[in-house]
């Protein structure tokens, strides 16, 4: 049967390379999706903590009308519903309003956010329907989360010589982009043409998957959303031996654990080791030589163009956690002197002003973000620019509504996919409803031709570097100059080869 194929029932027929797939009927605009379909054997027994291993093909036709299961979820941000979550988690969804496989639309792979902690393909904000009805095949994605997904350790090394562990999340994700590009026909999508796009820990996933030599080939633009290379107030990336050390006290409570005592335990007794919020990607030597900013510095990431940019408010979520104090104006200043040194106090100061304990707040939720968000995404852009020689597109998203009182980390997400869902707010106005019309149409431009500009949209001009012009994401929607840079800059200028050159 032919890809695309209308069937004799309710939904849509597709052959993929493991077998035939029935997904939902087109729905009034024409576009057909399909959940659930695995792209890795469920990683579960022996195939935990290994790299994903192929799909075994089906014979029959395997239902593709649902989402599949989510992956567990980690608990480093607080309380998660585990209750639809199973380690057989590897897979995908697709939107496609192609009528066959001639079509060869540009596809758009999607990485959720979450820490790298949490999420699901499955969420109502980034469901592709409205942005496949623009002219792409959208395709989102389900990667192992926490420990499951990044625990590294000396006997697993062993168990893969010359692979290294504990960077299973990103090898999903890669086995994913090599799913889509076997697949992408059979959707009515072009294989050549893939732009990766994501945000939050699903852009610093970008960053890594531009940085890891593993990716030749699988994409060729990319889009990241308020993250670039997986850095905190605490530093760079994490070393494979950083996090074989953290990977060592996995179960320790009751006593030395060898690997296969550990695929013994359920999910969810994995998951709730103490543990457990530690583990994140780490520079494993395989999927990632160096840490990713290192690699960008040197001219090693994948020539892609690159649309990238941050939110006005990055760093109201992030404040608390941070490790920067911020209850006092005092207590700021002596915590950004110990972490900047006294020389560099004044000019830093003059960035986070801190002259009353309530200017402190401000300026501490301000630094925050910059440390977690902002000043990576501003570096990942200007080494693109520099060292990836491929034209960059920049953003600031700072729309203000009753439905989006804030425009805080995550806030832009429902816009570029088109998905004003109820979020507790007020419902969205005419404002919100054109700029995401605007957004969505700039993102399925980028992927199309790697360049966000088209008829009817506000020109966005290529960015040229540190302190040019940029795309302000809000009402009205028009070019701005840059927000941030020399706080960027200044944070910045602490970098050596893998190292902060400070923390908090």
């Amino acid at each position: 049967m032919s890809a695309l194929a209308a069937s004799a029932g309710t939904g849509s027929i597709a052959m993929t390379q493991s077998g035939e797939i029935m997904g939902n009927a087109p729905d009034a605009s024409g576009v057909a999706s399909y959940k659930g379909i695995p792209y890795a054997a469920p990683p579960v027994g022996p195939l935990r903590w290994r790299e994903p291993q192929p799909v075994q093909p089906w014979t029959g036709v395997r239902d593709a009308t649902q989402y599949g299961h989510t992956c567990w979820q980690g608990t480093a941000f607080g309380p998660v519903d585990n209750s639809q979550a199973s380690e057989d988690c590897l897979t995908v969804n697709v939107w496609t309003a192609a009528k066959g496989p001639g079509a060869r639309l540009p596809v758009m792979v999607w990485l959720h956010g979450g820490g790298f902690q949490f999420g699901t393909s499955g969420d109502p904000r980034w469901e592709g329907e409205n942005l496949a009805a623009k002219g792409v095949v959208v395709v989102s994605v389900n990667y192992r989360l926490g420990v499951l997904g990044f625990l590294a350790r000396t006997d697993l090394d062993r168990e893969a010589p010359g692979h290294s562990s504990g960077m299973y999340g990103i090898e999903d994700m890669i086995a994913a982009l090599r799913w889509v590009k076997a697949n992408a026909t059979a959707f009515g999508g072009d294989p050549g043409n893939v732009t990766v796009f994501g945000e939050s820990a699903g852009a610093h996933a970008v960053g890594i998957l531009m940085a890891s030599p593993m990716t030749a080939g699988l994409f060729s633009k990319a889009i990241a959303e308020s993250g670039a290379f997986w850095e905190t107030p605490k530093g760079v990336m994490a070393s494979h031996a950083a996090a074989v050390q953290v990977g060592a006290q996995l179960g320790a409570a009751s006593g030395p654990q060898t690997i296969a005592s550990l695929r013994a335990m359920s999910a969810a007794q994995v998951m709730a080791d103490p543990t457990e919020p530690a583990y994140s990607p780490s520079v494993d030597g395989f999927v990632l030589p160096a840490d990713p900013e290192s690699r960008f510095a040197q001219g090693l990431q994948r020539a892609v163009p690159l649309l990238e940019g941050q939110n006005a408010d990055e760093g109201t979520i992030f404040a608390a956690t941070s490790g920067i104090p911020g209850d006092s104006a005092s207590d700021f200043i002596s915590a950004a002197t110990n972490a900047f040194g006294a020389s560099n106090i004044d000019r830093f100061l003059q960035l986070y002003p801190a002259a009353s304990d309530a200017q402190a707040k401000q300026s501490q939720v301000l630094l925050s973000g910059d440390l977690v968000i902002a000043s990576q995404t501003w570096q990942m852009a200007n080494l693109q620019l520099k060292s990836g020689h491929q034209p960059v597109y920049s953003y600031y998203f700072s729309q203000t509504s009753a439905y989006n009182p804030l425009p805080i980390h995550v806030s832009e997400v429902p816009y570029v996919f088109g998905n004003l869902v109820p979020n507790g707010h007020g419902a969205p106005d005419a404002t919100d409803v054109a700029l995401s019309n605007a957004m969505s149409s700039y993102w399925t431009n980028f992927a199309k031709t790697g360049n966000p500009n088209g008829a009817g949209l506000p020109g966005w001009p290529a960015y040229t570097g540190a302190g040019g012009t940029v795309m302000g994401l809000a009402t009205p929607l028009q070019q701005q100059a840059e927000v941030g840079t020399a706080r960027f800059q200044f944070l910045n200028s602490f970098r050596t080869p893998g190292n902060l050159g400070f923390h908090f």
